[in-house]
């Protein structure tokens, strides 16, 4: 059973970083590419920047130049670089791992991590 388990969130002030990270275990981690989305309450997860099993990469536009996605599959994991921060950035932030099997996709996602941002 694949497992994701997201790390790194906390408080931080506007205009700081922090780096988030997404262990992955009970699979091949390198057969995953990997998302991270975030959530505010009532409203929908909003997507962020994903990272393919080839390490290419793609950003929202809200994020894009302020947060840097990337993987290291000798330990398992995805990080999220976080720089800039501002108060809009306040939300739960999950990773969600998927694996493409021919025309099936297996899709998982980690139980979250809380990033506020505040003075």
């Amino acid at each position: 059973q694949v497992r994701l388990v997201e790390s790194g969130g906390g408080l931080v002030q506007p205009g700081g970083s922090l780096r988030l990270a997404c262990a992955h275990s009970g699979d091949i981690f390198s057969f995953y590419s990997v998302g991270w989305y975030r959530q505010v309450p009532d409203k929908a997860r909003e997507y962020l920047a994903t990272i393919t099993t080839n390490g290419t990469t793609t950003y929202s536009g809200a994020v894009k130049g302020r947060f840097t996605i990337s993987r290291d599959n000798a330990k398992n994991t995805a990080f999220l670089q976080m720089s800039g921060l501002k108060s809009e950035d306040t939300a739960v932030y999950y990773c969600r791992a998927e694996r493409r099997i021919l025309t099936t996709s297996n899709v998982y996602w980690g139980q979250g991590t809380q990033v506020t941002v505040s003075s």
